[in-house]
């Protein structure tokens, strides 16, 4: 009868925006507790993965862990993997940087550790072909893959329990499968009897190679973490006459006459074992299903050709390339259990590195205000963008609306928000309707609207752009079939120092008097809700204490943990809305909802003759 040879590894990434309580709480729950009680189990060798993150904060706070980490490095039996320092989703980011995360890591584990990685972790287990030559150029020799995305590269039986090779451009990289069903197993029994139960089904076929990461094992029960681990080393030891423990990076050089395969675009178990995505799902979907996900993938390229630009300062081109970096974690482009793209703090952590890097680019003395016409989110039509000294203003043709607002001298995009529900389409500013007269403010949070016309939700035509003078204009025209559907509008932008100036000309096209209001949406994220984030003003200093202000002149918002005042005003007298947006958590046990911005919505009366045409401008005034 042959043996398990078991490589057990564990990983760990905590991303930017989970702030450090929640770094100590894993760290005493989950991260001491492991690494103290395998330390008094020599004989089980296990290769660790932590982000450089997570490294990087053990190194602040808790360098008796690392140094245990150390001493088991030291006595071998520890093995660190390499990977990107700050955990990026390594299909969606340019070769330059997964290079550069990969090889930033590796520095950082040669110095604190005095040895170099030689494997690598790829987060959420995605994996493009062409990710080798990269991996392959960084000095990584091997890594791990889900056993379900081997079977999609048409291994079966027994070759699921044996690593292979694989190639692109003629580098090779080693890959070992990761057991799926012994994880499970693990999470379902002891370990003793969870490896007897596997040994005896398959080593009367001689040797089988099974690598496990256990960061799944121990969800199910509720007793001291440091008792949990303590019982399952245990259990574990108990193996050793059927089990040998092996380190992957002295097993891999000993390996000849491996299979090659070729493994198609896929992501591995990125969420828990009860909700893990399919193995089939492509690394890049997650872009189309979630449009916040892609705007920040498109910043994200846009800030990296802004970088690409930069001449003659090295120090300056590579401190913006780090701060990028810290936008490409894996959670905002994959679904995960707990942070993931509805969490406001991860989306958050991630503009603000975005913006931090752009503003890096931006030579100080030189920089020249503009507006351009660029395909921004590779939609195939062209956004238009303003970038002024202290303000971003991204606009597309959808609804005319703002999708990217950014301030400067805060690195903070006020449009970063998450739409609840299933959707496509992402919120924005300006994002208009014409709804029946007699609606007041407090009907604005009661969901849809009936007889209402959805501008924001249709399609309009750049009707003119002045680059001089900083102007664009839009165009919807009339749809008859649709409530207010004789209603033209003309729509435009304008932006002067720290303010941003919509305008609004209205023409009835047809032959009977239109009565409605006009009502645009305006989403603005903060840091959270509450008195103790933020605080509303009718006019200059009357304060809101209801989500309604009526006859007002301008509402003023004090962001306070930013310290940014904003003003929005209007030619016009409106009444207004102002509805926090929040989403359900993902995880059980009664927890709050998760706050993503406020919905500001000012109502102005319209009555149109036949013929006649009506206008309004809104401003948006911001102030450090």
């Amino acid at each position: 009868m042959g043996k398990i040879k078991l490589i057990l590894g564990s990983h760990k990434h905590i991303p930017g925006g989970a702030g450090d309580d929640e770094f100590a709480r894993i760290y005493k729950n989950d991260l001491m507790p492991f690494i103290g009680t395998l330390y008094k189990f020599p004989h089980i060798q296990l290769v660790l993965h932590y982000s450089g993150v997570v490294f990087h904060w053990l190194d602040r706070f808790h360098p008796e862990c690392t140094m245990l980490i150390k001493s088991m490095i030291s006595r071998k039996q520890v093995e660190i993997l390499g990977g990107g320092f700050y955990e990026p989703l390594m299909p969606l980011i340019p070769q330059q940087d997964k290079i550069g995360q990969v090889e930033l890591l590796t520095t950082y584990l040669r110095k604190q550790f005095e040895k170099r990685p030689v494997g690598c972790w790829l987060p959420a287990l995605a994996w493009e072909q062409n990710m080798i030559s990269s991996l392959s150029a960084c000095g990584m020799a091997y890594t791990f893959l889900d056993e379900e995305q081997f079977k999609l590269a048409g291994l079966q039986g027994k070759e699921l329990f044996s690593p292979c090779i694989s190639e692109d451009q003629g580098k090779t990289i080693i890959v070992f499968p990761l057991s799926k069903f012994l994880q499970k197993e693990f999470a379902q029994k002891n370990a003793f009897q969870a490896l007897s139960d596997m040994a005896e089904k398959i080593l009367p076929e001689g040797d089988v190679v099974v690598s496990v990461f256990l960061d799944e094992v121990y969800r199910r029960q509720g007793e001291v973490p440091e008792s949990i681990f303590h019982d399952f080393f245990e259990n574990l030891s108990r193996c050793e006459s059927f089990v040998d423990f092996v380190s992957p990076d002295k097993f891999f050089r000993g390996l000849q006459g491996l299979r090659r395969a070729y493994f198609p675009n896929s992501l591995g178990s990125c969420l828990p074992l009860e909700k893990a995505a399919p193995s089939h799902a492509l690394p890049r979907s997650f872009l189309i299903d979630f449009p916040e996900a892609n705007g920040i993938y498109s910043k994200m390229l846009f800030t990296n050709t802004l970088i690409n630009q930069l001449r003659g300062d090295k120090s300056r081109k590579h401190t913006a390339r780090e701060e990028l970096w810290k936008a490409q974690g894996c959670d905002v482009f994959c679904p995960t259990e707990k942070y993931g793209i509805d969490c406001s703090p991860v989306r958050k952590a991630a503009y603000t590195a975005l913006i931090d890097a752009e503003r890096i680019c931006r030579e100080k003395g030189k920089f020249i205000s503009s507006l351009m016409n660029f395909d921004f989110d590779m939609d195939g039509a062209g956004e238009y963008l303003f970038q002024d000294t202290n303000i971003n203003c991204y606009i597309r043709l959808r609804g005319a609306g703002i999708f990217e607002l950014d301030f400067l001298p805060r690195t903070w995009n006020y449009l970063d928000t998450f739409a609840p529900g299933i959707t496509r389409e992402r919120r924005a500013a300006f994002a208009d309707r014409f709804i029946p007269s007699g609606i007041s403010p407090r009907d604005l949070g009661k969901g849809r609207i009936a007889g209402a016309r959805l501008c924001g939700q249709e399609l309009f035509e750049a009707a003119g752009m002045d680059r001089i003078h900083r102007n664009v204009r839009f165009r919807l025209s009339c749809r008859e079939a649709l409530p207010f559907g004789n209603i033209e509008m003309e729509k435009s932008y304008f932006l002067k120092k720290d303010t941003i100036f919509v305008s609004y000309t209205l023409t009835n096209r047809g032959e009977t008097e239109e009565q409605f209001q006009l009502a645009p949406e305006i989403d603005l994220s903060f840091p959270g809700d509450g008195d103790a984030f933020v605080r509303f003003f009718k006019n200059k200093d009357t304060p809101l204490s209801e989500p309604a202000v009526y006859d007002a002149e301008s509402i003023k918002i004090q962001d306070l943990k930013n310290e940014v005042q904003i003003i929005l005003g209007s030619k016009k007298k409106f009444n207004a809305g102002i509805v926090p947006i929040k989403t359900p958590r993902a995880v059980k046990g009664g927890a709050p909802d998760i706050y993503q911005s406020t919905c500001f919505m000012p109502l102005q009366e319209v009555s149109l003759p036949p013929g006649e045409t009506w206008a309004t401008e809104f401003t948006l005034k911001f102030s450090h």
